[in-house]
């Protein structure tokens, strides 16, 4: 259901005709946890597996996260050339800005001590990891290991520290649902090469606690992910939509369904399957007033630029709920925290709507 909109996410949210101040000062809102937030960007080489879209080695570029000691120096949001790509299809914007959005990660901090849940991130399609970084520091203040994947030429840009750029090659495929099943499935074998390494190289991450969670395709990838590496126990599915038309394999793990305002059981066919294969704990939530966009930094910056944030709910406040819903999950399903948030309909957030329980 969301082919359409999988072509380069961020110009069709902010081409709208208005322009925008290059003086605009770009912000990521804070994270409400007590940690601050380190980070480190990873190079990782696959040499076991050819890359899908160009063979030779699987490259990838993961941004970790996890919570610190103290700040150390503020990290970048992306590079110039990755900020350039993503924005070249609007004109209006200037095609570096992105490089300047300010976070709240901290290059190289010391970790606090303790052994530490990971949870991987998968973005959409076409769009570069960077674009899921306000959950990502939510949850690592909140005492989570987060690495995001920048799952390459799958997105409009990637640069490796030796300044190499890889483009988006599979964007000159038929996006047929073979296409589409090809591209999950390889997120998923992403995801099982980045838990190996992560597990043999950093001994804060908790093996026994690991999840993952996406948004678009990188939330229908998760499925895909926990059905081929019983490591990760529990996942979310963030406004995803699925090209699997006959699913039979059991998910016997929770999981979380949240939409976009529309995307209930009469419109969305593919969840309903997906919903069917589900015999764990498992939720289908909705959230009135957002778009597809909505649920990532696209909605956010958009929004900070004096263009259309994706919907009509305001930006910042879909990533209120966003990071609310989302880091309940990981407390009740990775800690043990039993959350009523996610037991029935909130006060506190009446734009979400709990269709299915």
């Amino acid at each position: 259901m969301l082919r359409a909109l999988t072509v380069i996410t961020m110009a069709a949210t902010l081409a709208t005709g208005h322009t925008a101040a290059a003086a605009t000062d770009l912000v990521l809102p804070k994270p409400t946890g007590r940690f601050a937030v380190g980070t480190k960007a990873l190079y990782l080489k696959d040499t076991a597996r050819a890359d899908p879209w160009v063979g030779g080695p699987r490259e990838l570029m993961i941004t970790l996260r996890y919570p610190a000691l103290l700040p150390g120096q503020r990290a970048k949001y992306m590079t110039p050339k990755e900020s350039a790509l993503l924005l070249a299809e609007i004109p209006s914007v200037p095609p570096e800005i992105l490089s300047t959005v300010r976070t709240n990660s901290f290059t190289n901090a010391v970790p606090a001590p303790g052994k530490r849940p990971l949870i991987v991130l998968s973005p959409g399609y076409t769009k570069p990891r960077a674009t899921l970084s306000t959950l990502s520091e939510e949850l690592a203040s909140a005492g989570h290991v987060v690495a995001t994947i920048g799952h390459t030429y799958e997105n409009t840009g990637t640069e490796f520290p030796d300044g190499r750029v890889a483009t988006c090659a599979s964007c000159d495929i038929p996006h047929d649902p073979a296409f589409w099943l090809k591209l999950e499935n390889g997120r998923a074998a992403d995801v099982s090469f980045v838990l190996d390494e992560l597990l043999k190289t950093y001994p804060m991450i908790d093996r026994n606690r690991i999840a993952m969670g996406g948004h678009s395709v990188g939330g229908i990838s998760t499925i895909r992910a926990m059905l081929a590496d019983p490591r990760i126990r529990a996942g979310i599915n963030i406004d995803g939509g699925s090209h699997d038309e006959n699913p039979t394999a059991e998910l016997n793990r929770p999981f979380l369904l949240i939409g976009h305002e529309g995307t209930g059981p009469a419109q969305n066919i593919g969840w309903k399957r997906e919903w069917q294969r589900m015999t764990g704990w498992k939720r289908w939530l909705e959230v009135d007033g957002t778009r597809h966009a909505s649920f990532t930094d696209v909605g956010l910056l958009g929004e900070q630029l004096g263009l259309d944030g994706g919907g009509p709910l305001p930006a910042e406040r879909t990533a209120v709920i966003t990071r609310a819903y989302v880091k309940a999950f990981f407390d009740q399903h990775l800690r043990g925290m039993p959350q009523p948030l996610l037991d029935k309909p909130s006060p506190a957030y009446p734009e979400v709507r709990f269709l299915a329980v």
